[in-house]
């Protein structure tokens, strides 16, 4: 069970500590999953012989409105008139089913015990769709085992896969996604949501939801935070792994984002139901985020009223409230309020439910015996075939980064000793979205099972064991229970803590009493209780700071972070010999004397020294190195551990190092140094089997990057900055040269590749193209190769991706064995958006097609000609829309109207916009604007040509219009100008614009 403060907006506060179904229940007459009190028969929507359709309209004509209303709820109760039983939306499933809550219970949380497949990004390292196809069914069929068992806690509306692009390694979310790629992100999102979804053609073992739709990718602020997009960005990169799983049929709704986009809150965005649900064949059920429905009325002050609110969210395409935990009361009363006063129109709810049924009804739910997965029963759990499945895609996962020398895989037959250090060997762990383990192979177990009765494996954490020492002499001690830590007089193993170090100042104190961490307890005492830091607050973190010749305990918990939490976050021992965290300041706090009893370090070079080898397992605990809510602020390793490596390296050159985390690090030094270097994401139970079949052979590691890999952090853009044309992000655009490219990944084998070619030299905008490549295993041993097509538009009106992923394919090739790989590539394919009529636009033009390992290692290259359309210049004289723009600098993007459209603001004075290669052939002698002005005094935008300090041609006066969303019309009379320009729109004061036109 893991409890969640009922103060937070994330997904698990869909678990309120409030309520229950009371509301909800009123109106349905009780509920359950008994029988009905009046039999239904067979006929209507229960008759499966007829069309989902009319099953769906027989079933909404029987329901009053109290009831429809009260579906729209997360919780939807029961009406057992018409003998249907209760049903709630949401069970999270991001790598293997994960956790839910309890309806029964006050919605506290409920961990599954069930296989846990290496995190998202990790499922997306193998680069093999075919196999992720594999771990969804695994993942659908254990949910349908859960829900057999207890439906009132596990749904089958399953959230995940979440497909927001990997454009910044420090998302704290990092770990949920799939990749910085749109199109591999598509592939995988896509084998994940049909793995889930089964191959019954009408029925679905699952639903999964995409999440979070749109442009969802920092923490830190993300409930007021606004992604600006320019429309090319929005929809070549954002938009496209939504639009190509959507496509697939691969997902059976969207789950909206808590941040805002161009100014407009997601929850509220019309186009989940203007433009997602025409990418989909199949009717979409949408979802709210957790909270997110409060947030408008809340943090985001968007609405005035809930009733306004949840209008707006169902007008937008949303169709399921997730808010307010269990009590699904208060949306009821909003949505009825809204009705009332005409907000909202019957129809508009009965819109909703028909998407709420219609998932409903493809997950068999009024079929005989629950269609053709409502047999599946709990058996299926973490049965030997998953397990199996577990461990061929934790293997899979793995990326060998750096193998000078051969230095991998070692030769289980001639090592001797082995040593496996590091703070990572002995231990699994989980993270936010997992279920629990049922089992574990450590890294440390998984290398000593590989091995033989002759080889000696040592080991070590690393970690120093210390004890805190008092003023007045005394020593912190943790009793082998779960008591509040207090002081003692005698030193012995009670008064022994391990030292783990995570970066940025934090770290985590493990008792040696009894193995578990210290936490921070009821009436703010200290207490050794935890099995591993965990839960929202992770109220295991501390900071041990240097202060007056020692050190003060600072708590660091995630709530200190909130204004309800105080500024008493030091460690005092109070007078009855307890640590409580009570003080304001180091000078408050208690000094405490830090003790070595046992170096880490010099624990770790003992190990190493003389083995023949030494493992070094490192890297990240995922509910303290960036999370949900939670950013990184530092990428290196954590400076504890690279000094254990560093120590360990000089020790023993025979060094490999196994980095285990789940986002790009900064690991130059260890790029530079270490022989050997192999990444795995934490990758469930069987992480220690599959590190062990890399390390020593059994298995060719075949990873391939999906993010690239800085050297450092100040490669990066500002984190807030979702332009990854402008600000020259990922692959795509980025011009530095990383530590590890995109699609990086090396084998114990070779391959070469030859015979490149395509079907033809020239294709029509309408046409298609095979691409072809023979590729040879030219090592000795057996591996994968996984062959990635890249492209690259060499002509264009507009900035082009220095190469873009098109196509990619695993292949397993025997040593000696050469196959052929093709790919068919559209023309549509190579489609980019044109802002000046917005539409995707295939242009004539050259591309280069490159065939390779990654994305800098191209083997082949070769030219398509693509016969397209010549884009023209921009076209003033019509009406243009302010964001089209084709560059800026200072400007904003935010609402034109609650409801639909953008307009552009100037974040400071000298901000501009530039319409690129405008053809003033006609003249142009005065200019027409819709503007905005919200503040006191008159703004103003002046019209320029060939630079934003180029020839001006006149003003645009703007004077106050009553507020940011009261438009007006302006014209200004402009000195004539003839000829192709750059026209640059420049702003001075707090104008709004949505468009203009010019005059001849």
């Amino acid at each position: 069970m893991r409890s969640v403060p009922p103060r937070l907006l994330s997904r698990r506060r869909v678990l309120s500590l409030a309520a229950g179904l009371a509301a909800g229940s009123a109106l349905a007459g009780g509920e359950g999953h008994g029988a009905s009190a009046e039999p239904v028969g067979t006929s209507g929507f229960r008759d499966s012989a007829l069309a989902r359709g009319t099953r769906i309209e027989d079933l909404l004509s029987r329901l009053t409105l109290d009831e429809k209303v009260a579906m729209l709820h997360q919780y939807q109760p029961a009406v057992p008139r018409l003998g249907i039983t209760a049903f709630k939306t949401g069970t999270e499933a991001l790598h293997g089913l994960a956790w839910s809550n309890d309806r029964a219970a006050d919605g506290a949380v409920v961990t599954a015990t069930a296989t846990v497949f290496p995190q998202a990004i990790g499922l997306a390292s193998t680069w093999d769709p075919d196999l992720i196809e594999r771990v969804g069914a695994a993942v659908g069929t254990e949910a349908r085992g859960y829900h057999a068992e207890s439906p009132d806690i596990w749904g089958l509306q399953l959230w995940a896969p979440t497909v927001n692009l990997l454009r910044d390694p420090r998302w704290g979310r990092n770990e949920e996604g799939y990749s910085e790629d749109p199109y591999l992100t598509g592939a995988i999102a896509t084998a994940y949501g049909r793995g889930i979804q089964g191959d019954d053609p009408d029925r679905i073992r699952a639903a999964p939801v995409l999440k979070h739709y749109l442009a969802n990718n920092n923490e830190v602020h993300r409930h007021t935070t606004s992604s600006m997009l320019p429309p090319r960005v929005r929809h070549e990169y954002y938009e496209a792994a939504f639009r190509q799983t959507l496509s697939a049929d691969a997902a059976t709704g969207v789950m909206s984002a808590y941040n805002l986009v161009n100014g407009r809150p997601m929850t509220v965005h019309h186009d989940i139901d203007e433009v997602v649900r025409g990418w989909a064949r199949r009717t979409l059920c949408n979802v709210t985020d957790a909270g997110g429905p409060n947030n408008l009325t809340g943090a985001q002050d968007y609405y005035a009223s809930q009733p306004e609110a949840d209008a707006a969210i169902l007008k937008a395409g949303l169709d399921s409230f997730t808010v307010d935990g269990t009590d699904s009361g208060k949306t009821i009363a909003a949505v009825k309020t809204a009705l009332e006063r005409e907000l909202l129109s019957e129809n508009d709810v009965d819109e909703a439910v028909r998407h709420i049924l219609d998932m409903r009804f493809r997950l068999g739910e009024f079929d005989p015996r629950g269609g053709p997965y409502g047999r599946i029963d709990k058996r299926v759990v973490d049965s030997p075939a998953h397990r199996a499945l577990a461990r061929r895609t934790a293997t899979e996962a793995i990326v060998l980064l750096k193998n000078d020398r051969d230095a991998l895989p070692l030769d289980r037959h001639r090592v001797r000793r082995v040593a496996v250090i590091g703070q990572l060997s002995e231990t699994l762990y989980t993270d936010w979205y997992s279920a629990d383990l049922p089992y574990e192979v450590t890294p440390l177990s998984g290398v000593t099972a590989a091995l033989g009765p002759n080889t000696t494996v040592s080991s070590t954490e690393g970690v120093d064991r210390i004890a805190l020492r008092t003023p007045s002499g005394s020593y912190v001690t943790a009793a082998a229970g779960e008591e509040p830590l207090a002081v003692t007089t005698e030193p012995d193993a009670a008064t022994r803590f391990d030292v783990f170090g995570w970066g940025e100042g934090i770290v985590t104190l493990r008792a040696a009493s009894n193995g578990k961490y210290v936490s921070f307890g009821e009436n703010s005492t200290l207490v050794n209780n935890a099995e591993q830091p965990n839960g929202w607050y992770v109220r295991q973190q501390f900071e041990l700071i240097d202060h007056d010749g020692g050190c003060v305990l600072r708590y660091a918990g995630n709530d200190t972070e909130e204004s309800w939490f105080g500024d008493s976050t030091y460690v005092v021992v109070d007078g009855e010999g307890r640590l409580r965290v009570t003080a304001s300041s180091p000078a408050a706090a208690t000094t405490f004397t830090r003790e070595v009893v046992r170096s880490g370090s010099d624990a770790a070079v003992e190990a190493a020294t003389g083995a023949d080898v030494a493992i070094v397992v490192v890297g990240s605990m995922p509910f303290i190195n960036g999370r949900e809510n939670d950013d990184r602020q530092d990428m290196n390793l954590a400076p504890t551990q690279q000094a254990v490596l560093e120590r360990v390296y000089r020790a023993n050159p025979h060094t490999v190092l196994v980095l285990q985390n789940s986002y790009p690090t900064t690991i130059t030094w260890a790029q530079d140094n270490v022989p050997a270097i192999v990444w795995t994401t934490h990758a469930g139970a069987e992480t220690g089997n599959a590190l062990a079949d890399v390390l020593f052979g059994a298995a060719n590691p075949a990873g391939r990057l999906t993010q690239t890999w800085p050297r450092s952090a100040d490669d990066l853009a500002d984190i807030l900055d979702y332009d990854i044309v402008k600000a020259e992000r990922t692959y795509q655009y980025s011009t530095a040269t990383p530590l590890y490219p995109f699609g990086h990944g090396l084998s114990y084998t070779s391959f070469d590749y030859t015979a490149a070619r395509t079907s033809a030299p020239v294709i029509h905008a309408d046409g298609e193209v095979s691409v072809s490549v023979t590729v040879g295993n030219t090592g000795r041993r057996a591996g994968d190769e996984v062959v990635q097509l890249y492209t690259h538009q060499r002509e264009s009106r507009d900035p082009q991706p220095r190469k873009r992923l098109r196509a990619f394919r695993r292949v397993s090739l025997a040593a000696g064995e050469r196959r052929t790989v093709t790919f068919m590539l559209r023309a549509a394919d190579l489609a980019h958006w044109d802002v000046t009529r917005e539409k995707w636009v295939v242009e004539a033009a050259t591309h280069d097609l490159m065939l390779g390992t990654s994305s800098t290692d191209v083997r082949r290259r070769l030219t398509l000609r693509v016969l397209g359309e010549t884009t023209p210049p921009q076209n003033p004289y019509h009406r243009t829309k302010a964001v089209n723009f084709d560059d800026y600098s200072n400007i904003t993007l935010t609402d034109r109207t609650k409801q639909h459209g953008t307009t552009v603001t100037a974040s400071d004075d000298g901000g501009w916009i530039q319409f690129r290669d405008v053809d003033l052939a006609a003249g142009a002698n005065a200019i027409t604007a819709l503007v905005a002005n919200g503040s006191a005094s008159t703004a103003r935008v002046r019209v320029r040509l060939d630079g934003p300090d180029g020839r001006r041609l006149g003003t645009l006066r703007v004077p106050p219009t009553g507020g940011e969303h009261a438009y007006r019309t302006v014209r200004s009379r402009l000195a004539r100008a003839h000829g192709r320009h750059d026209l640059y729109l420049v702003f001075e004061g707090g104008a709004g614009l949505a468009e203009f036109r010019l005059e001849g």
